[in-house]
């Protein structure tokens, strides 16, 4: 730290105080009676104010410059504006010793010996408060809440706005130590916006100090974790400086000073801060700098001295003639005033020189005076040491670190060998004090350079050598080697040279030159030497030779890359220089001066602070590049240039055919393309090949230079190539005019890769047209189904010949995917392909075309009839799918369908759908009966289909009697079809047929009809079965209500056996059958009445073709008259009896056979032989013509007076009446649904 006089003046009258304004534009004096304005830039003295009629003690700017105020021994405060005009006053009872602005709320404090008073500018008056002592001075805390006063008794009292003491501090002298200077140390706040300003000859006064008496080259070594600090401590030392905390009362600290010679420090709370400090004189004044982190101190040792902020001395500002009553430091500057007893007024510029030192990538230098900062420049890591005491010196090295302190030298060490460990502790001490002007760490050694001398000491302090020079000494540097024997490059005023090591007494002169010396730099090799001398000139020399290589104008430092032996660097006036080799310098601006330079980085100093520049290595590469010198210039790409310097390098060596270079560049950019190229000329030239020209035709075309690689492959005989090149690149017109008039098979296959292209570039037209002119149809079509192009496909199928076969079925198949079925066909027929046609016609539903191509090609019967079937079964016409499936064959399908259909009518409960479902499915059965090896399987499955068809169509009725709200069915047709389904369901029921409303139905007509006793019955019947909720009520009062009946049944409703005459039972335990001759019953399909009807058997030998011829010839009997009329149709046989007849008489030869075979407890059927059906009128006999395997069934009639009609196709019996009707209602059979227009049985 420097202090430099800028202006001073002198004046009659003591200065006892001052005050900036708060832009520090001007000064205001307090001197005699009067106040001197200065203009602080010159010391010009604007204004005397003259106002006071005695000494005016004291001064005080308010904080947003507005106005003053002034104090004095008249009792009188003025308070003034600040274009110098006094605009109030007012008085105390004694003289005035201090005044003070609250900074905040701009409150004026003014102290008298006796009392003080606060002022402000919204009030009139001013409040007092008496006091127990002289007060001598005052200081507002930064936030304006509270104010202290110093007073002579050696009390401190704190107050609050309102003047109301809060803490009270007695020092231990009291009025022996009187209170004289007090002031708060400046807010937190105020440090973040404090920025140091200095003008251009204190700048240049630092720069020379930093290269003529400062180490800052000398190299260093740090550490601690990323963005903080660690801190490493004297263990003799004790922490008693005062430091700022986290808590808001740390922010507030009182520095105090008082003439028990003592300078102290409290917090807001009381409390102090560490130790007293003695100053060892009177002080009268104390001031913070604006940032707060130096302190000025004068008073009776005729001077001010520098303090930090932790009250450790740094030394002294200047030396006056007389007590210093008074100083300040111009507000957010390094200016210091100073006003003395003599009326003396001194304007100082506090020059703080940057004491620095830097070692490779570790930069260390002094933080506030007494701490040292060491950074890391590449991880930005920083580490604090804390010394507490000034600073003098710093050198690093490796991991060593010197500092120099007033009366001793420290040395520390890194705790490891980590590149990047930054926790530093103390080695060794030297408690001694030196003079220096310069101080260099080795590894075991320190050096002090003084003038022309060098002292070589060990860490004890021990000095082991010295070297007395012929000048003064300029630079001083370490240039490493081994521990113990370092050497140092040290530069003279002279312009000599030298270099000494440690270890020995003799210097080596390298050169001498005719300038001096202001800084040095030796290469990688030691082979070369940079110097900038006096007149800012760049010198190069080769050491060996002592040669000048080159010099360049304009530097103040320079520094050798230390990865590179032929780089340096250098700066000065605004500009970075880089030299390579001997090519022209390269500039780029920079502020600062280069210190060091390693690899792409450059480390820069700029007025305080050192940072890390990267600094791509392009422009020293292209000048290599642009002299073929590729290994040379891979050398400085590897210090750092960016991606695109890379790829150009790499580009340059691969053209040059410096194929390992280009390999090395190209995988630093990551580039698999160019390293395949390589690779693979690598490969070829191993194997023998050597035409360069091939080699660069490549190298060409994968730059993208193709006419020129053209070229080359065509020199080299490779015109294949340049072809194909042009062709891949899709450059066909490049590619034709190469090729001429040549081979048609080359213009061909040119042709279709040009198609290729056009189609790979979506551009679909164009390549369909190419490819149809080169021939390549199949791609053409490809094309053109993708994209639904059926007109242009309908042309290719066209054009192409049938032979064609594969073309041809390709443009098939995409107009069957693009639904144009007709084109599709149309190609199908052109190739011959029927049964691709069928799928055709299968595939889009079109069944009339594929039965017709079925009917002229029987052997696709099945690829149609099945597909159809399918079809219609998954639309839901599932009686034409079995019927299809019948058709084609697929018996199996056809049974599963109907099978399925039979069980979904069921479940749905539509009875009458599941009876002709049945039915249907007993007739495929007897259809499949005829393979003999399905034969007894089949027939025994139809038997029981045919009954469970008989058995829904019955129960049919008695659901919508029991479920539907409304019944239209005769009370006796409900009787008699319970009454049939009761006796058929001996064994298992049905699924879906309710036992419980067929009991239910039966009761109910049975007790309507006068059926008492079978009504009866099925009540029983029901009371062993779960009754449904909706009925229970009902069956509970007809089984109550029954029992009034008569325990018998109507004789009117029992049935009577048309064989033998027997009346049987309403409930026969036989079933269906005659109790007697155990003939079964014959019922009718429609109201189940038991028909007049016999069935008889042939006898053994008669075919059913003469039977029905026998019964044909309808022999006359003697007491019949024939007025039977018969009425056969395609819907019916019909027996009608015109007139009145006689009954069946005793001669009928059938008749006879029944009353001789009836009786016996086995059923005995009636067997007829030739006379008996010769006798036979054709009109009673009722034939059913079962198809193979089964017999033919005869039924004869036994009253013909009623007429019975049998449905041609299931053979179901109905009174003719009731068929008539039922067919009427339903246009078809009620049983079999066969229509009444069908032909066919």
């Amino acid at each position: 730290m420097r202090a430099v006089l800028t202006w001073r003046d002198k004046v009659e009258q003591c200065i006892y105080d001052l005050a900036f304004k708060p832009d520090g534009t001007q000064l205001i004096l307090a001197a005699g009676n009067r106040l001197l304005v200065y203009d602080t830039s010159d010391g010009t003295l604007l204004q005397p104010l003259k106002g006071h009629k005695d000494t005016v003690y004291c001064v005080a700017y308010a904080k947003d410059g507005k106005r003053f105020a002034s104090g004095s021994a008249d009792k009188s405060i003025i308070i003034w504006t600040s274009k110098l005009e006094g605009i109030l006053k007012y008085t105390h009872n004694d003289s005035i010793q201090c005044v003070s602005y609250n900074p905040i709320t701009h409150q004026l404090a003014s102290c008298s010996s006796s009392d003080f008073g606060l002022w402000s500018p919204e009030q009139k008056s001013v409040s007092k408060h008496k006091s127990s002592s002289k007060i001598t001075c005052c200081s507002w805390t930064n936030d304006g809440q509270y104010l202290a006063l110093g007073m002579s008794n050696g009390v401190i009292s704190i107050r609050n706005k309102n003047g109301e003491e809060k803490v009270k501090i007695e020092r231990p002298g009291g009025s022996f130590s009187p209170i004289w200077s007090i002031c708060w140390n400046p807010s937190s706040r105020w440090e973040n916006i404090w920025m140091s300003r200095e003008n251009e000859d204190a700048e240049d006064v630092i720069v020379n100090r930093y290269f003529q008496e400062i180490p800052s080259i000398l190299k260093s070594t740090v550490y601690s974790s990323q963005g903080s600090e660690a801190e490493e401590e004297e263990q003799e030392e004790e922490d008693d400086s005062p430091r700022d905390g986290n808590s808001e009362e740390h922010n507030d600290i009182l520095a105090v000073a008082d003439w028990g010679q003592k300078l102290s420090f409290y917090q807001l709370s009381g409390k102090q801060i560490g130790k007293d400090r003695p100053l060892n004189f009177d002080p009268c004044c104390i001031s913070y700098f604006t940032k707060g982190e130096y302190i000025l101190v004068g008073g009776s040792d005729k001077q001010v001295s520098l303090f930090t902020k932790d009250g450790v001395r740094l030394g002294t500002v200047g030396e006056q003639n007389s007590w210093v009553w008074t100083c300040r430091v111009k507000p957010d500057s390094n200016y210091v005033v100073v006003g003395c007893q003599d009326g003396t007024i001194s304007f100082y510029q506090l020059i703080f020189s940057t004491v620095h030192g830097l070692y490779k990538d570790r930069y260390a230098y002094r933080d506030s005076m007494t701490d040292v900062i060491v950074q890391h420049l590449i991880t930005e890591q920083k580490v604090r040491i804390k010394c507490r005491e000034l600073v003098k010196k710093i050198a690093i090295y490796k991991n060593r670190l010197a500092i120099q302190l007033p009366e001793k030298i420290l040395i520390y060490e890194l705790y490891s060998d980590d590149s990047v460990d930054m926790h530093y502790r103390v080695k060794e001490k030297i408690v001694k004090k030196f003079e220096c002007n310069l101080l260099v760490v080795c590894t075991d050694h320190i050096i002090l350079c003084q003038e022309k001398r060098l002292q070589c000491l060990s860490f004890s302090g021990v000095k082991e050598r010295e070297w007395q020079m012929e000048s003064l000494i300029r630079y001083i540097k370490v240039i490493g080697g081994p521990a113990g024997r370092e050497g140092l490059l040290v530069g003279l005023k002279n312009g000599q040279i030298l270099k000494i090591f440690v270890d020995n007494l003799f210097a080596i002169v390298l050169l001498k030159q005719a300038t001096a010396v202001r800084c040095l730099d030796m290469s990688a090799s030691r082979n070369k030497l940079a110097v900038v001398d006096e007149n800012d000139t760049c010198l190069v020399y080769d050491i060996h030779t002592k040669e000048l290589l080159f010099q360049e104008p304009n530097a103040n430092s320079v520094a050798w890359n230390t990865q590179c032996e032929d780089m340096l660097c250098f700066s000065g006036g605004g500009y970075l220089n880089i030299k390579a080799s001997t090519f022209p310098v390269h500039q780029q601006k920079l502020q600062g001066f280069v210190v060091g330079y390693n690899g792409s980085k450059i480390f820069c100093l700029h007025v305080f602070s050192m940072s890390a520049v990267e600094v791509p290595q392009s422009a020293p590469m292209y000048q290599y590049l642009d002299r073929k010198m590729f290994r040379e210039a891979y050398q400085i790409a590897c210090l750092g240039v960016t991606d695109a310097d890379w790829r150009e390098l790499a580009m340059e060596a691969l053209e040059g055919l410096e194929f390992e270079t280009a390999k090395k560049a190209f995988t630093r950019v990551q580039d698999l393309r160019y390293l395949e190229l390589i690779s693979s000329i690598e490969e070829r030239k191993k194997r023998g090949e050597t035409n360069n020209d091939l080699f660069l035709a490549d190298v060409f075309s994968y730059q993208g230079k193709f006419h020129e690689a053209a070229k080359l492959y065509k020199r080299s005989g490779h015109e294949n190539l340049a072809l194909d090149m042009y062709t891949d690149l899709c450059m066909f017109e490049y590619a034709k005019d190469f090729l001429g008039s040549g081979d048609p098979k080359e213009t061909k296959m040119l042709i279709t890769k040009q198609a290729d292209w056009a189609r790979n570039i979506n551009e679909p037209k164009a390549a369909v047209e190419m490819y149809i002119s080169a021939g390549e149809h199949t791609k053409a079509i490809e094309i053109s189904g993708s994209h639904g192009w059926v007109d242009v496909l309908i042309d290719i199928a066209r054009k192409l010949d049938k032979a064609e076969r594969e073309p041809l079925l390709m443009c098939a198949r995409y107009f069957k995917k693009l639904d144009s079925p007709g084109y599709a066909a149309e190609t199908y027929l052109k190739v011959g392909d029927l049964k691709s046609l069928v799928q055709l016609y299968v595939d889009t539903k079109r069944w009339d075309e594929a039965f017709a191509l079925g009917e002229k090609h029987p052997e696709f019967k099945d690829d149609i009839y099945v597909p159809y079937a399918q079809w219609l079964a998954e639309n839901d016409r599932f009686e034409e799918a079995q019927k299809a499936f019948h058709k084609a064959g697929r018996q199996g399908e056809a049974v599963r369908v109907l099978e399925q259909l039979t069980h979904n009518a069921v479940v749905e409960s539509r009875f009458n759908d599941a009876a002709y479902y049945y039915w249907m499915l007993s007739m495929q059965c007897l259809d499949m009966a005829q393979d003999p090896a399905q034969k007894d399987v089949m027939l025994d499955k139809f038997h029981h289909f045919q009954h469970l068809a008989e058995l829904y169509h019955g129960y049919q009725t008695i659901h919508r009697y029991t479920e539907e709200p409304f019944s239209f069915d005769l009370p006796e047709t409900l009787f008699n079809i319970s009454k049939f389904l009761l006796h058929s369901l001996t064994k298992a029921t049905p699924l879906g047929i309710s036992k419980v409303n067929t009991l239910f139905t039966l009761a109910k007509q049975s007790k309507a009809l006068g059926a008492y006793k079978l009504a009866r019955h099925a009540y029983d019947k029901l009371r062993g079965l779960q009754i449904p909720a909706r009925i229970q009520k009902s069956i509970e009062l007809g089984t109550l209500t029954i029992r009034s009946k008569p325990f018998h049944d109507s004789e009117e409703l029992v049935p009577l056996c048309y064989r033998c005459s027997t009346n049987n039972p309403l409930l026969n335990n036989l079933g269906n059958v005659c109790i007697n001759c155990r003939q079964p019953f014959i019922f009718s399909a429609s109201s189940y009445e038991v028909l007049h009807l016999v069935e008889f058997y042939l006898e053994e030998g008669i075919t059913d073709e003469e039977a029905v011829a026998l019964i044909d010839l309808e022999a006359p009997r003697s007491k019949r008259e024939g007025k039977w009329q018969e009425i056969a149709s395609n819907n019916s046989q019909t027996l009608r009896l015109d007139e009145a007849m006689d009954a069946i008489g005793d001669d009928d030869p059938f008749t006879a056979k029944l009353s001789f075979e009836q009786g016996g407890s086995e059923f005995v059927p009636v067997v007829v032989n030739r006379s008996v059906l010769r006798s036979m009128s054709r009109r009673d006999v009722l034939i059913k013509r079962w198809p193979p395997p089964l017999q033919w069934q005869y039924f004869r009639s036994l009253l013909p007076d009623a007429s019975i009609t049998m449905c041609p196709s299931c053979f179901q019996m109905f009174h003719s009446e009731d068929y008539e009707l039922l067919v009427l209602q339903h246009a078809c059979c009620p049983y079999c649904r066969r229509r009444i227009d069908d032909t066919g049985p």
